[in-house]
C-alpha cells in the first residue's frame, strides 16, 4: 500500500509519486528481477558445460555491417545501423530507434574455442555459439578401487 505523509503535495512531481508507487507495486510482486538495457544491442548470454549462447537484437543491420572478435574470454560485437529508407531530419515526433556506431563487449564465463566459433543470423536475432575448448571442459574422472 502506497502512503503518503501528510501536506505531501501530490502533483508537485508527478513522476516521482508514480515511480514511488511502481516500486511499491514491484515490492508487492516480489520485485523485478529483470531489466531491459539501454544498450544496443541487447543480448542474452547462457552457458553450459560444452560452451556459450549470445543472441543479440540487431533488427534492420546488414551481416556485411557487424563485426564480431572473440579473444579468450571476450566476446566483442561492432557494427553500424543505417535508416531505411528516407527518413526526414527535420524533426522527430518520436525517435526510440538506434541509429549510427554500435559495440558491446562482453566477458565469457571462460575462454572459447575461436576456430569453433559459429555466427548465423535469423529474423534480426543474431545468434553466436562459442564452444568450450576441450582442454577447459570438466572431465569426469573414474574412481577405482584400489
Amino acid at each position: 500500500m502506497v502512503r503518503y505523509s501528510p501536506g505531501t503535495a501530490l502533483w508537485s512531481d508527478p513522476l516521482s509519486t508514480l515511480r514511488r508507487i511502481q516500486e511499491e507495486m514491484n515490492r508487492g510482486v516480489g520485485g523485478s528481477r529483470w531489466h531491459a538495457t539501454t544498450e544496443f544491442p541487447p543480448l542474452n548470454v547462457w552457458r553450459g558445460e560444452g560452451g556459450v549462447l549470445v543472441t543479440a537484437e540487431v533488427p534492420g543491420v546488414s551481416i556485411d555491417d557487424i563485426e564480431l572478435t572473440v579473444h579468450q574470454n571476450t566476446l566483442t560485437i561492432k557494427g553500424k545501423s543505417v535508416p531505411d529508407g528516407n527518413v526526414p531530419e527535420e524533426s522527430f515526433h518520436r525517435r526510440e530507434r538506434h541509429y549510427g556506431p554500435f559495440g558491446r563487449t562482453i566477458a565469457l564465463p571462460y575462454g572459447v574455442d575461436s576456430d569453433g566459433v559459429k555466427a548465423t543470423t535469423n529474423n534480426g536475432i543474431l545468434t553466436i555459439e562459442l564452444p568450450r575448448p576441450e582442454t577447459e571442459k570438466p572431465k569426469r574422472i573414474e574412481i577405482t578401487q584400489g
